[in-house]
């Protein structure tokens, strides 16, 4: 299977993932609220019995389990659906799974993966259309991923079942459709903490986080048809952030726009403009520009709710404040 491709969605490629990771190795177990609905389907009826569990909708309850069996020695997924409800098991995955390790000394591990989906821009309303990357950022602890394309999606999921600390692993709707020939190699791994540059630039760094990628690269193409050759960097993970690759781009371009769904104060562009300035400021030739969402509750009319996210035209007028 080496060097073969698969024609995936981004959902499928998660679900192939987990797959592949579930024949590959007897611990890694599925358990979560509305999994036979949404993504799990095919691996219900593949693993039967105790390995797949379609839980009470009680986040705080099937998370805890999910951080005792890991423990145990098992590598749980743990599904929460929708990444707002990461707030109710917040206890679990902030106090439990992210301190273990270190209030013992090392002598446990927490092997729990989070999916958590960001179901915005698609009138969920504000109690269940946050994108909660920056809270989970701010834990010690964890690893966080928001992979935005379906290659990403499988390799980084897989890789987070491998790793020995507990990853929140989100995922973004609005990508769940979108197909690519994704790598079927079932060994095929991203590591974590990789940026990656989808489109190469000299004029402008380009900075996206997850559900950003797709109007940051209409953007880049836009631009180019003025001249302006934009650098579009994926960040993928959002803990451990790749600095290096930000910070190389910004010393070739001197400028730098990021793109976050997130609300823009506290953001995860907060944190890469910060970056910035502490560890590459002498290569800046403008102000740092961050397209993200107002600090504002999301409506639950579709209409007022489009204008709020990072658009290609936004992040595309942001470029053009800086040349």
């Amino acid at each position: 299977m080496r060097n073969s491709t698969k024609k995936l969605s981004y959902l499928e490629a998660i679900v192939e993932a987990m797959r592949e990771e579930m024949r590959r190795d007897e611990r890694v177990i599925l358990m979560g609220e509305d999994i036979a609905v949404y993504g799990a389907q095919g691996l219900c009826e593949e693993f039967k019995g105790p390995r797949v569990r379609n839980t009470p909708l009680s986040e705080a309850s099937f998370t805890g389990v999910g951080v005792g069996a890991a423990l145990t020695g098992l590598r749980p997924i743990v599904d929460l659906t929708i990444a707002s409800f990461a707030y109710l098991a917040s206890d679990q995955i902030i106090n439990q799974a992210a301190k273990l390790r270190f209030m013992t000394g090392g002598q446990l591990k927490v092997p729990l993966v989070v999916r958590a989906s960001t179901f915005y821009n698609n009138r969920t309303a504000a109690q269940h259309a946050d994108r909660p990357y920056p809270l989970f950022m701010n834990v010690p602890g964890l690893k966080v991923l928001a992979p935005a394309t379906a290659t990403d999606a499988k390799g980084l999921l897989k890789s987070a079942i491998r790793d020995d600390d507990p990853v929140v692993f989100f995922e973004d709707i609005t990508l769940w459709a979108k197909k690519e020939d994704v790598p079927a190699d079932e060994d095929f791994l991203i590591p974590i903490g990789k940026a990656d540059i989808k489109r190469p630039g000299s004029d402008v760094t380009i900075v996206s986080i997850a559900g950003c990628l797709p109007p940051a690269l209409a953007a880049a193409q836009a631009l180019a048809k003025e001249g302006v050759e934009a650098e579009v960097i994926d960040l993928r993970t959002i803990v451990p952030m790749d600095k290096e690759t930000i910070l190389t781009s910004v010393a070739k371009t001197g400028r730098l726009v990021i793109a976050d769904n997130s609300h823009k104060v506290g953001s995860v562009a907060s944190e890469v403009a910060a970056v910035v300035v502490e560890e590459g400021f002498e290569s800046l030739r403008k102000p740092i520009q961050r397209v993200a969402t107002p600090s504002i509750q999301i409506p639950y009319n579709a209409n007022l709710e489009k204008l709020l996210y990072p658009t290609k035209e936004k992040i595309s007028a942001a470029v053009r404040v800086i040349l």
